[in-house]
């Protein structure tokens, strides 16, 4: 990548194929595999809120990553290196205020450690022994961003997994999501090349075998679907990252330049929707960019003060600030505004837990 306007057009696809992917799946989250399409027969368009999309923690932890990767580039006076000081003090600012705005969801280990960062214990020390997806949800946008530097891509994979979770594992599935959304940014989609380079970042040998299991799959046109039954997950999807990331990347295998169909195969696995379609969205949109994702899943998008357009704003924003390698302010949105927003947010959510205690079963 060695224009601006082509890591532009990565970034901006990152962080909208996060927020497009996570919108489509958020309605049928937690559904089983078997009862997704009665109730959703097709995944066409938004079921959110009267045809509109939504996005939820997942699109914004990736868009407080872009900002904390602005704040961070040329911090030190240095130009075109990252402050480690910088994006990990930033993150945690940022990820404080974020819960502070009361999301309507958040996973149980982000939780008790942005918990604990309230209570004045260090980033070090913060993150609690899980293997969630919170990770993976923060790490295609470093991949983009860095993919181009392996040792600071791994480190501020690391920086941004210990703050809420300590398992390994958690690290290994974040590393391989930025490790896919990196090269497919590149436009190298060769799975036996992406297990070569994991490889050479991981050593979790039974994380690698289900990546290995995930490429034979792929290789053989084994619908993701009947993958995640194979691998135990026939009623859909867990939140454990052992589980999403290799169906995320079995996906990815199958589809890496087929927006719609790649989504469209993730969220029919069922369970964790939201969450593997976003982070699956993250790393084929840095692949075909905003033009390769439907112009009306992106016009449909209705939300605020996160919207489609302060994302692509805050995707140029980064692209700018890794170029020139200097330091630039992050775009930024209003906490009010987004307290409001998650209020109105949380009744649309507990309508749709109504909805789910009626036929069709």
């Amino acid at each position: 990548m060695n224009t601006l306007e082509s890591l532009k057009d990565a970034l901006i696809g990152c962080l909208l194929g996060t927020a497009v992917g996570d919108a489509l799946g958020l309605p049928m989250e937690g559904l089983s595999r078997q009862r997704q399409p009665k109730i959703f027969p097709n995944i066409d368009g938004y079921h959110f809120l009267f045809g509109k999309g939504m996005i939820s923690d997942d699109t914004e932890h990736a868009c407080i990553t872009a900002q904390a990767l602005i704040a961070a580039w040329g911090a030190e006076g240095e130009v075109g290196l990252v402050s480690e000081k910088e994006f990990i003090a930033s993150l945690t600012k940022r990820l404080k205020l974020w819960l502070l705005a009361l999301p309507a969801a958040a996973g149980y280990a982000t939780l008790r450690s942005l918990l604990k960062l309230w209570l004045g214990v260090s980033y070090k020390r913060s993150g609690v022994f899980s293997a969630g997806n919170g990770p993976a949800m923060r790490s295609a946008v470093i991949g983009v961003a860095c993919g181009d530097d392996f040792p600071t891509m791994r480190t501020l994979v690391s920086l941004s997994t210990i703050i809420t979770h300590t398992d390994p594992k958690a690290g290994e599935g974040a590393l391989a999501v930025a490790l896919a959304a990196s090269m497919a940014s590149r436009h190298i989609d060769n799975p036996n090349e992406f297990l070569e380079r994991l490889d050479m970042l991981t050593d979790g040998q039974d994380f690698k075998a289900l990546v290995k299991a995930a490429l034979s799959s792929a290789i053989s046109g084994q619908t993701t679907e009947a993958f995640a039954a194979s691998i135990g997950l026939e009623r859909g999807v867990s939140g454990y990252i052992y589980h999403t990331v290799p169906v995320v990347l079995h996906a990815w295998f199958r589809h890496p330049a087929d927006y719609k169909a790649a989504i469209t195969a993730a969220i029919r696995c069922g369970g964790d929707t939201d969450t593997v379609a976003a982070i699956l969205g993250g790393i084929i949109g840095a692949r075909v960019g905003k033009a390769g994702i439907p112009t009306k899943y992106i016009h449909d998008l209705f939300d605020w003060p996160v919207s489609a357009r302060w994302i692509e704003n805050l995707g140029a924003a980064l692209a700018e600030a890794k170029a020139t390698g200097t330091r630039h302010k992050p775009p930024e949105f209003s906490f009010l505004g987004k307290l409001l927003r998650n209020i109105a947010f949380l009744f649309v959510v507990l309508v749709h837990g109504f909805r789910r205690m009626f036929p069709p079963y």
